[in-house]
């Protein structure tokens, strides 16, 4: 039931309220029907108790639940079942009468720091003992109240330090919300069972987090077996709409399944490890065979041929390493977030709700999720900052933007290009019809006050009235990113790693004979599989690791930034944007911290909000404003797209272009790698090595091996 905004104060005695409604129509329900099924009672007593407030009559009582009444009392006809719904119903509006009458209403909120001043404005008024000065001098001695000083300030420094070791107080963040127009037929469908479509339609809904309006009056349209992109600015609300779906707080049909995983991928009707398994055709057929030749043998219907064709079948399997092939599976779902519990679960959900599944992706395991999801037969709601991931899989993009969504049929170039027409059409019809209001004006202007030309005016007037008004297009804010590179430039060599070898164990040896070189001028991106030493290669050239053997060589005057993957686990969550540029560089006035926060964008109370309010892309913004603080001349970025919306993504590649300091960087985000690298190093089997075909050769090179190993 539907209720005005305000504050509502329920009388003590109202908690009893419930479980006298309750009762009152169990009891009939009981005594009309005693020998009701359990889930058959459970399922009237959900509509009554969900809906109850909602029914107008004892004819729409019957509506909802008449049939299945009927269904369970042979013994009872259409009248009598009608009769009980009737009295099914004037109980239910007797019990809202009796609990609307418990409740008050307020006409505004109270409000308690008035109360507070009131009451210590009377309070001054009264002075006590301890406020009345004496009038009689008094004698200390200096040297005691020195001593009782220092106690006083020992005593201080104890309980300080007892209290820093407390655990600090869980930071209460501010929530979401959502609400929608209800329409009673399609809730009394819905609770009928009657409605089998796996459409979503979600119509005339908001959507807020704490005080601020994500979405308003916004319309939502899925389409039962289509894959939709949703894209938009970091911190509109995404990830957040994703989350009132996944929970229903916005209506979906609830015969339709939902799984949301933010950065995993869920099997189908097999279990997910066996979904993955089956994606390798080759050895699914090989032992298919395998097993319906050694059955011809067991039922002594061989012709003679079957020995050697199993042969031939073994040697293949082994070829192509069949027997790793679970393992193969079980890391790639590994990778997508799957538990080793989850691997052996069966899933089959009528809609999908991905959060940037490629996050934390290698480039390997993104191909093969791309060539997944194309196969998924039903409904895939992805929110995805990867332009080329969406390229291949979306069918529609949904673009979440100035509080409301706007979908586009096709994939997200095509998504670029219509919306650039639709802007240049609405710009095109909003500058001719303020043309024409202002040729219109004019003559009315003009003939105002012509008794002659009263008629032609009144119309003209009219005619403005009916024109539809038109709002001059809104046009995103572009974004900008800046890595300042005020430093004198350094003579080679810059950074050098000679013959190093590494392992974190004698037996988990991770690179030998390792050469590699970087200058201010190199733009290197790092590629390989999760777990072939990515990162640790990046903490060796930064020197954070030690060598087994072999040498690192920096120049004297190399300042490196660095960005974390894990950017989350470096900043303070519990205090605002300034406050954390304040304490890791103390000394500086809150305009600089500001200043230095709006070039990445975060600005105005977005700066004065706790981190952990933020988005993750608002968060990634925060981390790379307190590593370019220093001002470095090399930066070492570790996946630094994760959370990045696409407009970032561009103006991040676009900085990283004009930088005069070098850049080595690991990254799966293929629009990034082809915008910016000069180089890429691929890291397999304890070394690295140097693709010159670029991230071209690499892709041909990951499907050769997709193809070999039956994953296409």
């Amino acid at each position: 039931m539907h209720r005005g905004v305000g504050a509502q104060l329920s009388e003590a005695p109202q908690q009893q309220g419930p479980v006298r409604i309750m009762a009152t129509y169990v009891d009939i329900l009981k005594s009309e029907f005693p020998e009701i099924d359990t889930e058959v009672f459970d399922y009237i007593t959900g509509v009554l108790d969900s809906g109850g407030s909602d029914f107008e009559d004892g004819e729409e009582v019957f509506d909802a639940i008449g049939g299945v009444l009927q269904e369970v009392a042979a013994d009872k006809n259409e009248d009598d079942v009608r009769s009980i719904c009737l009295q099914l119903f004037s109980t239910l509006k007797l019990t809202n009468c009796h609990s609307n009458q418990r409740q008050v209403l307020l006409d505004a909120p109270v409000q308690l720091s008035q109360f507070s001043a009131e009451s210590g404005s009377a309070t001054n008024e009264v002075q006590g003992i301890w406020m009345m000065k004496r009038t009689q001098s008094t004698t200390v001695d200096a040297k005691k109240l020195e001593k009782a000083e220092a106690k006083l300030r020992a005593k201080h420094e104890r309980r300080n330090e007892k209290d820093s070791q407390k655990p600090s107080n869980p930071l209460v963040l501010e929530e979401a919300s959502a609400s929608q127009a209800s329409s009673k037929k399609e809730s009394r469908v819905d609770m009928s069972g009657k409605n089998r479509s796996y459409d979503v339609r979600i119509e005339n809904f908001d959507v807020s987090f704490g005080e601020r309006s994500l979405l308003q009056g916004a319309e939502l349209c899925l389409s039962s077996g289509r894959r939709y992109g949703l894209v938009g600015r970091n911190g509109l609300g995404k990830t957040t709409l994703l989350k009132m779906l996944a929970s229903r707080s916005l209506r979906v049909p609830a015969h339709i399944s939902i799984l949301h995983v933010e950065q995993e991928v869920a099997g189908d009707d097999t279990a997910a490890l066996q979904s993955v398994l089956e994606s390798d055709t080759v050895r699914e057929e090989l032992l298919a065979e395998e097993r319906k030749l050694n059955a011809h043998i067991s039922n002594g219907t061989a012709d003679g041929s079957e020995s050697m064709r199993l042969s031939e079948i073994y040697a293949r399997l082994e070829e192509i390493e069949a027997d790793k092939a679970p393992a193969r599976a079980s890391v790639i779902l590994a990778g997508l977030g799957f538990s080793p519990k989850m691997q052996q679960q069966a899933t089959k959900p009528d809609l999908l709700l991905l959060d940037e599944p490629t996050n934390m992706l290698d480039v390997r395991a993104i191909l093969w999720l791309e060539n997944y999801l194309q196969t998924w037969q039903s409904t895939i709601l992805v929110v995805s900052h990867d332009r080329n991931f969406l390229n291949a899989i979306a069918t529609d993009i949904i673009h979440l933007h100035s509080q409301r969504l706007d979908s586009y049929r096709g994939d997200y170039e095509n998504f670029i290009k219509t919306k650039e027409d639709r802007l240049k059409n609405q710009q095109r019809e909003y500058e001719a019809q303020l043309q024409y209001r202002e040729h219109i004006q004019v003559f009315i202007d003009r003939f105002r006050y012509n008794a002659n030309r009263a008629a032609q005016v009144q119309s003209k007037l009219k005619l403005l009235e009916k024109l539809p008004e038109l709002k001059p297009i809104e046009k995103e804010s572009e974004v900008v990113i800046g890595f300042p590179d005020n430093f004198e430039k350094l003579s080679p060599p810059i950074l050098q790693l000679d013959e190093v070898e590494f392992a974190y164990s004698p037996e988990l040896r991770l690179f030998t004979g390792l050469c590699v070189s970087a200058d201010l001028d190199s733009r290197i991106c790092i590629v390989g599989e999760n777990g072939a030493g990515k990162s640790t290669l990046l903490k060796l050239l930064m020197g954070e690791l030690t060598p087994v053997s072999g040498t690192r060589h920096a120049h004297r005057n190399l300042k490196i930034g660095y960005f974390s993957q894990h950017h989350v686990d470096q900043l303070d969550l519990n205090v605002c944007s300034v406050e954390l540029l304040l304490s890791k560089f103390p000394g500086r006035t809150e305009e600089e911290y500001r200043r230095q926060l709006g070039r990445y964008g975060i600005s105005g109370e977005l700066a004065t909000r706790p981190v952990a309010s933020l988005s993750g892309g608002q968060k990634s913004r925060v981390a790379f404003a307190q590593m370019t603080m220093s001002s470095p001349n090399f930066y070492i970025l570790d996946e630094p797209t994760n959370h990045l919306d696409m407009e970032t993504i561009e103006a991040l590649a676009k900085s990283l272009n004009s930088f005069k300091g070098g850049v080595v960087l690991v990254s799966h985000n293929e629009r990034l790698i082809r915008l910016v690298c000069k180089e890429l190093w691929v890291c397999e089997s304890g070394r690295v090595h140097r693709i010159d075909g670029g991230f071209d050769e690499y892709r041909d090179i990951l499907q050769e091996q997709f193809r070999k190993e039956g994953y296409l």
